[in-house]
Parts: structure tokens; C-alpha cells; sequence
């Protein structure tokens, strides 16, 4: 504590003194106020994301975020382009994802990841000169993706997966090591229960078999022999926000309310070409019902990587959890976690009351050492801890 209180009382915070007034400091300042008002006017106009004109999206490498040298500016289709004022920047011009189905189409190596990538991390603010400071997103955007083996605790994923092999109940579902269909479904579900939405999603990255299920599979194997109701049956019966990155099946393109082809990473609109004459009737489909976590003992927690946490015995893996980007964000977490399951977790709470309790704390609540290494995360990414302990018990509401 003495150390950490002398490095603070007498290096760092002169430093930021002396600092005031720097062009460098003013400029961060401005371009965080900037995105702050951009995302304000994402919100109020109910897009799902913003991506400037002139926005540098490839990187570097996929150690190096680094924006790539050379990379294409990006442009907006003239069909998604709106222009914006900011309280720095003034009017700034660029496309906008509106509420919906928008599917992202085109060759492989074109941009369409690319551009999902920062859109994912749009939920953030960026630095000055990361290309990425005006690509803005809804603040409860998550991104979804399959995660073999991953730890799964009485969620509902009966929207997606009906009665498995020995009559298991998917209503109340948990395993300790998901297949790749049965976690991206468990995973659906959590960011519902969390308040996501918009869900993001690439092929890359999905399990085929939950996602589309093409007519001579289904001639070969009927409906009622097929426990999996591919997401593309259900996404227009969820009232939530969907970006989808496809390359290999046209099956969305059917319940598309918007298409964008990457060529050459540069985005245009063929909606028009896309869209079907007849589009399927809509139904409102049901949420999942709440759950109740479970208390748990205190335990020694250790941040061990940018993605990983270990809580005593268990290591919590994240690896999968797109999202979450440093070390001090996941510091946070791991405390926020320890509140949640000791403090908050008492039997009655349902995970999303957890959640909105901890969303109340300031950074300085979660921890009376003051550990000054901590960053702001959302309730998205404290969600995916939880969902992924494979020590959380829970009970249905």
C-alpha cells in the first residue's frame, strides 16, 4: 500500500498536473467527449453502430491493434450515410447500422470481419489516431460465438435446442463442457438475461448446425427428429438488434432487413438485390426465464492474464469473450465477481438484479485497498465471468 500510495501521491498525479494543458491531453479529452456525444445520438436514434467516413478499421496484426498502414479508408453506401455534430469534431459524416437484421456479405478476406471487429469494440472509446475513434456502438451490443467445453448452468435454451437424447430438459440446461451448438445457444440466452440489445455474430466463429439447417438436410431429417430450430428460424421472432457476418449461406439474406457486401473493404448496399418478394411470418418469441445464482465463500483471486482469473481452485477462462479487452478491466471483474457471488448472491436475487446492483458500484466499491489497477466494464462481460465459473450453481426463479 505504501508504494502504490507514494507512486500515486508523487509521480503520477504531479505528472497528470503538469500535464494540464497539454495538446496531447486536450486532444484525448475532446475525441472521448466526441465519442461519448456520437454514442448519445446512437442511442436516441436507436441505430445499432456509427462507422465514420475515413475510419481506419484493419489492424496491423492480430497481436499489433495498431491501425494498418495503408488499409482503406472506410466510405459509407450512400443509402446508410448520415451526417452528425459533435461538440469537437462538428459535422461528421458515415454509415449507420439501423435497428434490425443487418447481414455483412462478400469474398473471403474482403473486410466483412473486419468491420464486425470494430464494431464490436465501438462499445468502447478509443484512443486518438486508432483509426477507430468515430466508429461508435450501441453500448449493449454483444457479441456472441460458439466456445466448445465451456462450463453452462441452468440456462434456458429451448428457443434454439428442444429435448435432448435421454429426455435432458433445455429449459434448464447445464453441462460442464458445452458442445459448440448447445454454448453459442447458452450464450444467445445470457446476454438476453443480461439486457443485451444487439447481437453480434460471425460465421466464422458459429456452430453450422445451430445457425442454418439447408432444405435437403431437412428432407433427410425431419423437423420433429431434429432437436436444433436453426437461429435463422427464430432471429425475426426475437425483438433484439442482429449484425450477422455471412459468407457461405444465402439463408439470411430471406429474413435480411438490411444487406451490406464487402469488396475489397469497401462496404455497399445490395439490400435491394437481396431481399426476398415474400418474407416469413413473424411471431414474438419468449425470453428467457430469470435465474437465481447461488452464494459461494469467499476465495483468493488472482488475475493472471489479460483473460483469465483464478479463484481459488478454478480457473475462469475468457478467452472467448471477445469484448474484453485489457488486464485492469478484468482486475475489475474479478472483484466485481467476488461481490456478486458472496455479497449480493443470496438465493433470492435473479442474475440480472445482480447485475443492476453492481452496475450502482463505483470502481473505488469494489475493493477497500484501493488497488488503483482497475478499468470500467460493462455488465456484459461481468455476465460472461459468472456464466462461464464452473463453480456457479443456480436456481430458477
Amino acid at each position: 500500500k505504501g508504494d502504490a500510495a507514494h507512486d500515486l501521491l508523487l509521480e503520477r498525479i504531479p505528472t497528470l498536473v503538469r500535464s494540464i494543458g497539454h495538446p496531447d491531453l486536450v486532444r484525448h479529452a475532446e475525441v472521448n467527449e466526441d465519442a461519448d456525444a456520437l454514442r448519445a445520438i446512437v442511442q436516441e436514434e436507436e441505430w445499432v453502430a456509427f462507422v465514420a467516413n475515413g475510419a481506419r478499421l484493419a489492424r496491423r496484426s492480430g497481436v499489433d491493434d495498431r491501425p494498418l498502414e495503408g488499409g482503406v479508408p472506410f466510405r459509407s453506401p450512400d443509402a446508410f450515410r448520415r451526417q452528425v455534430t459533435l461538440p469537437n469534431r462538428g459535422s461528421l459524416s458515415g454509415m449507420t447500422i439501423p435497428a434490425g437484421v443487418t447481414v455483412i456479405v462478400g469474398g473471403g478476406y474482403h473486410g466483412k470481419s473486419t468491420l464486425l471487429r470494430a464494431i464490436e469494440r465501438g462499445v468502447r472509446n478509443h484512443r486518438p489516431d486508432d483509426g477507430r475513434e468515430y466508429v461508435v456502438t450501441d453500448p449493449d451490443a454483444v457479441k456472441v460465438r460458439a466456445e466448445d467445453g465451456r462450463s453452462v448452468q441452468g440456462v434456458d435454451i429451448s428457443a434454439l435446442i428442444g429435448t435432448l437424447p435421454g429426455g435432458v430438459d433445455t429449459r434448464t440446461f447445464s453441462t460442464p463442457n458445452a458442445s459448440g451448438s448447445t454454448s453459442q445457444a447458452a450464450a444467445i440466452s445470457e446476454a438476453l438475461e443480461a439486457g443485451a440489445r444487439v447481437l453480434l455474430m460471425d460465421e466464422d466463429t458459429t456452430a453450422t448446425n445451430l445457425m442454418i439447417r439447408d432444405r435437403r438436410m431437412r428432407a433427410l431429417i425431419p423437423d420433429e427428429e431434429e432437436p436444433i430450430t436453426p437461429f435463422v428460424d427464430r432471429i425475426r421472432e426475437m425483438e433484439i438488434s442482429t449484425v450477422l457476418v455471412m459468407g457461405g449461406s444465402g439463408d439470411y439474406l430471406d429474413v435480411a432487413d438490411q444487406v451490406l457486401v464487402m469488396r475489397d473493404f469497401e462496404a455497399r448496399d445490395v439490400t435491394a438485390e437481396a431481399r426476398s418478394a415474400v418474407r416469413p411470418a413473424t411471431t414474438s418469441l419468449e425470453g428467457p426465464s430469470p435465474r437465481i445464482p447461488l452464494p459461494q465463500p469467499p476465495t483468493k483471486i488472482r488475475v493472471r492474464e489479460a483473460r483469465r482469473i483464478q479463484m481459488g481452485e478454478t480457473t475462469l477462462e475468457l478467452d472467448a469473450v471477445d469484448q474484453l479487452v485489457t488486464r485492469r478491466e478484468t482486475r475489475a471483474i474479478s472483484l466485481a465477481l467476488q461481490i456478486a457471488l458472496v455479497r449480493l448472491a443470496d438465493g433470492k436475487r435473479t442474475l440480472a438484479e445482480i447485475l443492476d446492483e453492481v452496475d450502482r458500484l463505483e470502481l473505488d466499491d469494489l475493493s477497500d485497498r484501493h488497488p488503483g489497477d482497475l478499468a470500467a466494464f460493462r455488465r456484459h462481460e461481468l455476465a460472461a465471468a459468472l456464466n462461464r465459473l464452473r463453480t456457479l450453481r443456480v436456481e430458477r426463479s
